[in-house]
């Protein structure tokens, strides 16, 4: 049962334009950046567009721009925009009544489980784009110091 990584390229790519402050970028940049396909980039940014999180530009020269300042785009928002899947699903067919943990399993694991995402929403609420970035230039300082 792999994770998905969207959330962590979907932030690549949104911290990518907002260090290009309002200049285009193409897929094929982003996709280099991150050592993936464009056609992923081209995806990731068709699921940012759509819940206004970034913008393309057409023609030559163009190419995908933040839509929103970073500081209001936070984890929570990309998030929403590029997961459908719940965090924490119970199972996938209902379990056997026959058996003690089966019949009692999903009722005793929605608690803890709603709590986890609870908490994992409120910790992604609490950083922007704009942090990423800045947390980004900070170590790029470090390293060529």
């Amino acid at each position: 049962m792999p994770t998905s990584s969207r959330l962590a390229l979907a932030v690549h790519t949104l911290a990518t334009l907002a260090l290009h402050k309002g200049e285009p970028v193409r897929s094929e940049v982003i996709a280099k950046s991150a050592s993936t396909n464009p056609a992923v980039i081209r995806r990731l940014l068709s699921m940012l567009n759509a819940a206004g999180l970034s913008q393309s530009q057409l023609g030559q020269g163009g190419g995908s721009l933040l839509a929103q300042p970073p500081e209001a785009i936070s984890l929570l928002d990309v998030y929403k925009a590029v997961e459908n899947e719940q965090l924490f699903a119970l199972h996938r067919t209902e379990p056997s009544d026959a058996c003690t943990v089966g019949k009692h399993i999903q009722h005793v694991l929605q608690g803890p489980f709603t709590r986890a995402g609870e908490a994992m929403e409120g910790e992604l609420a609490n950083v922007s784009i704009a942090d990423i970035v800045r947390d980004i230039q900070k170590l790029a300082k470090r390293k060529t110091a």
